[in-house]
């Protein structure tokens, strides 16, 4: 290796150097997209006023409307700085490993195997579990219509994990048999999610018989959550806005399916983040003004309170049933690049022998590359996990918080490091054509506050007192991922995984760590 061509002391490579992984090379993957489809994808993956209208619960029994629309704000700020802080790590190093393969990258040389390896299991359980988000949504809204419109429906759980499994059957389908059509699907839906928001937030505003004042929306702070702390209550409200600001990274980990992915990554991530928030923060607003009885929305038998709201509003059964069909399509519609960027992590990581069976779970198929065998097993876990639901939703519910803590946690890392390595080791630092230059250490710095913070509170019980019903299992979910992720590094995951890999003018010369 040149002297142009070696890392710096601390493990840094340079410049010249192109880092790639077995499996994920770019020059492996049919080009299917560009930055606008990928823009597309990333911006209907993340359904950001499609999923509010779900999450909005939490923030109004923790704080109210001043939690939400305050808490969403925050949320934006923090997310386009995490967003804007990533995109520069994709420029440098545009895998579908994404955040281990940046925590990889920027890790001092000893610890760069055992930090990428935490930081993939992490990535990975993440993007497995916020897969089943957006299925989940859509077949138990399902069930929310059927109990509004059949006063002789009896609600079953296993209706709605039946449900489930049909949204994730037709995203298998497409994933698997319609692979090439993906791009023109999302921007279908890109254009769907933005003309919806148009019809509903008219809808809203002229169907409304009365509406709030300002300082209802802006000014009212409600307490219900049993916390004594109102800081407390505010930033677990504030989850509300946190959960529906992440996905963004899906565009990294298909980088290799786009074309020059160093540039139209971040174009990607930081324009989908942009638009959700603006249309997000917008559509929250637009409700708080409409609702009319909020405590009757909250103790709706529906199970959601956006459809009592929606009822309020159109003062029919028919009206809020279309209006809630259009959130149940587009849940629908963001299952699919869902389940898509979650299979291509898995086979990533499998790729670097990261995870028991890898040889398999890495294989793709040779006609179009398509990652077939990470495909199915993302689809068959998240089914397994409908049984979970039907024994308990709080349990189910549990494993799609760890979502969004894996994936804040998953931002976190990279971020850390970045800021890190920005302070004492930024001339070793290897730049893509995407550079934040003197704005990098308060980006960084706002990112790494904002996903700390963030990651802390999804901890925390949602409520007080704490009982087994509304205890927040994802902190013993995430311990046990990691405890299995630590015991497999000691049985064999050691030897097998050895991070990030190092290609130089397209030849792979080895490990990170040997090169």
């Amino acid at each position: 290796m040149s002297d142009k061509e070696t890392k710096s002391p601390d493990g840094v490579l340079d410049s010249a150097s192109q880092i790639t992984t077995p499996g994920a090379d770019s020059n492996e993957a049919p080009k299917i997209f560009n930055w606008w489809s990928m823009l597309a994808t990333c911006v209907s993956l993340m359904a950001t006023w499609e999923a509010i209208c779900s999450t909005m619960t939490a923030g109004l029994i923790s704080g109210g409307p001043v939690s939400l629309v305050y808490g969403f704000i925050s949320a934006a700020i923090g997310t386009i700085a995490t967003a804007l802080s990533l995109s520069e790590c994709a420029s440098m190093c545009p895998t579908t490993g994404g955040q281990y393969h940046y925590v990889a990258l920027l890790s001092p040389q000893k610890l760069s195997t055992p930090f990428s390896y935490a930081a993939g299991w992490i990535t990975v359980f993440g993007w497995q579990a916020v897969a089943g988000s957006a299925p989940f949504l859509a077949g138990t809204m399902i069930q929310g219509l059927l109990v509004l419109n059949d006063p002789g429906y009896v609600y079953e759980r296993w209706h709605g994990t039946l449900l489930y499994w049909a949204v994730l059957a037709v995203a298998l389908v497409i994933n698997t048999m319609a692979i090439k059509l993906l791009p023109a699907i999302e921007v279908t839906m890109m254009i769907l999610h933005v003309g919806l928001y148009v019809v509903l937030l008219i809808a809203m505003l002229v169907l409304a018989p009365t509406k709030g004042s300002a300082s209802f929306v802006f000014t009212t702070f409600t307490n219900s959550s049993g916390w004594e702390s109102d800081g407390v209550a505010w930033c677990i409200g504030m989850l509300s806005a946190a959960y529906v600001m992440i996905g963004y990274d899906g565009a990294a980990h298909l980088s290799t399916t786009m074309h020059n992915p160093s540039t139209s990554v971040p174009r990607a991530m930081i324009g989908s983040v942009l638009i959700n928030a603006m249309i997000g923060l917008t559509f929250l607003i637009a409700i708080l003004f409409c609702i009319q009885d909020l405590d009757t929305a909250l103790s709706t038998p529906t199970g959601f309170p956006i459809i009592e709201i929606f009822f309020q509003i159109t003062q029919n059964r028919a009206g809020a049933t279309a209006l809630t069909s259009t959130v149940i399509l587009m849940a629908f519609g963001a299952t699919i690049p869902l389940v898509t960027s979650a299979a291509w992590t898995l086979q990533a990581f499998a790729a670097d022998s990261g995870i028991p069976f890898s040889n398999l779970i890495a294989r793709k198929r040779a006609k179009d590359d398509v990652p077939i065998i990470a495909m199915i097993l993302t689809v068959s876990c998240l089914a397994l996990l409908g049984l979970l639901n039907i024994a308990s939703t709080t349990a189910f519910n549990a494993v799609l918080s760890l979502a969004t803590v894996g994936l804040y946690i998953s931002y976190l890392l990279p971020t850390f490091l970045m800021l890190y390595r920005r302070i004492y080791d930024n001339e070793s630092l290897p730049y893509g054509p995407f550079r934040l230059g003197a704005a990098g250490i308060p980006v960084n710095i706002i990112s790494v506050i904002y996903t700390t913070v963030t990651s802390v509170f999804l901890l925390f019980p949602p409520y007080q007192p704490v009982t087994a019903a509304n205890f927040n299992y994802s902190s013993v979910i995430l311990g046990a991922v990691l405890v299995f992720c630590a015991v497999y590094w000691i049985l064999g995951g050691k030897k097998a995984y050895h991070g990030l890999k190092v290609e130089i003018l397209g030849v792979n010369v080895g490990n990170w760590n040997d090169a």
